[in-house]
Parts: C-alpha cells; sequence; structure tokens
C-alpha cells in the first residue's frame, strides 16, 4: 500500500492511494462516512420556549449543528456508567439562555456555550432560530458520539469519494470533513477499524477452525 498526499485545503483532502484492490479502497470510503465516532448533539431539555418554534423542531435542528470530537468521550454503549442519561465521560454539555431585546433577533450558534471548549460548534454563524421582542429560550443540550450508519448527524464527512484509474490501478480519494475532526483522523481512524475488523474475521475463523 502507497499513499501520497495532493492537498490539504481547511477541511478537505486529497490523496492518491495505491497498491490497494477496489474492494479495500470501497470499504475505506464507506467506512468514512458511516462508522468513525463523532460528536453530536443528542439530547435537549427545553427548560423555556415561547418562540414560534416547537421544542422537537428546536431539537432536531441543534442536532444538526456540527460540533467538534473530543477524543477522550466513550461511545454511550461502551461507558461504565451503563445510563441512559450518560456522565461526564460519554456526553457533553451545553447551554442556551436568551431573551429577545431587538424587534427580531436570530439565534446563532456561537451562543451555545459548552461545558468542555474542546466539544464546540464547528461554526459560529450557524442560524438556529428567530425570535422577536420578548420571546425566550433556555435549555440544556448534550451531545454525545455515535456513527453515521446510525443517523447522518453522525456522519463524520460531507463528502467522501475516489476516481479509479484502471491502468495505473490508483484511487484518487476527496474526503471532507464536516468540521467534527480532521479529515486526516478520519481517514486514519478507518484504516484502523478495518484493521480491527479484519482482526476480528481472522481470530473468529480460527475459532471455527478449532471447532
Amino acid at each position: 500500500m502507497d499513499i501520497k498526499l495532493l492537498s490539504r485545503e481547511q477541511e478537505t483532502l486529497r490523496f492518491v492511494l495505491s497498491d490497494v484492490s477496489p474492494a479495500f479502497a470501497n470499504a475505506l470510503r464507506r467506512i468514512m462516512i458511516s462508522e468513525i465516532p463523532v460528536m453530536a448533539i443528542d439530547d435537549v431539555m427545553i427548560l423555556e420556549n415561547n418562540s414560534v418554534m416547537y421544542d422537537e423542531i428546536l431539537a432536531h435542528r441543534l442536532g444538526l449543528v456540527p460540533v467538534t470530537t473530543d477524543g477522550s468521550y466513550n461511545l454511550p454503549e461502551e461507558c461504565t456508567c451503563k445510563s441512559e442519561l450518560g456522565c461526564e465521560k460519554c456526553r457533553a454539555s451545553f447551554s442556551l439562555e436568551i431573551e429577545a431585546s431587538e424587534p427580531i433577533e436570530v439565534v446563532y450558534s456561537s451562543q451555545l456555550k459548552p461545558e468542555n471548549p474542546e466539544v464546540k460548534p464547528v461554526s459560529d454563524k450557524i442560524s438556529i432560530v428567530k425570535l422577536t421582542a420578548g420571546q425566550r429560550i433556555k435549555l440544556e443540550a448534550y451531545a454525545r458520539l455515535g456513527r453515521g450508519n446510525v443517523h447522518a448527524k453522525w456522519q463524520s464527512v460531507s463528502a467522501a469519494t475516489y476516481s479509479y484509474d484502471e491502468k495505473a490501478r490508483t484511487f484518487t480519494f476527496l474526503v471532507e470533513s464536516t468540521g467534527t475532526m480532521p479529515p486526516e483522523k478520519i481517514v486514519l481512524e478507518a484504516a484502523r477499524i478495518i484493521n480491527t475488523k479484519s482482526v476480528g474475521f481472522g481470530e473468529g475463523l480460527g475459532g471455527m477452525t478449532e471447532s
């Protein structure tokens, strides 16, 4: 296997992968899309909301705000707390409290206050809701690790594609991160997951042979 970096711009990575099979290249692409654990807001506790937006829609919008991923957290199903509510090892919390003082005031992702500064909205400029004077929102939100094969809000990439040069037997990859994780880290994590799956499959075959 050989990897050649072509470019790295903001959240976009381009590289050429050679000396691998089409099956491996496609597995790498699919894992980047669906199996890289990243953080996303999953639970929202609405304390006050007299805006025109229903609680459920507000919670859904918050869930689709990309947040950065801190690798120190556990996946909920792997955390020792075994709690549906989670704990400090498997969830990161945010708070939002605002009352509109202007005739029209837009609430942006920059106004979500993270408990952990390492887990924060990728962009400060994502609009969440529009308030009019006197309307108020107060809530707590909780982000957890998850995978894209469970829900799209946990997808680590907005694009993961490749072109195949059959003559040269090379794959030219384009990987664009949603901002939750650097694109090169996404590629490395996908390779690690493939390796783990391969080892597990080999051990399974060994067990079948012994029996």
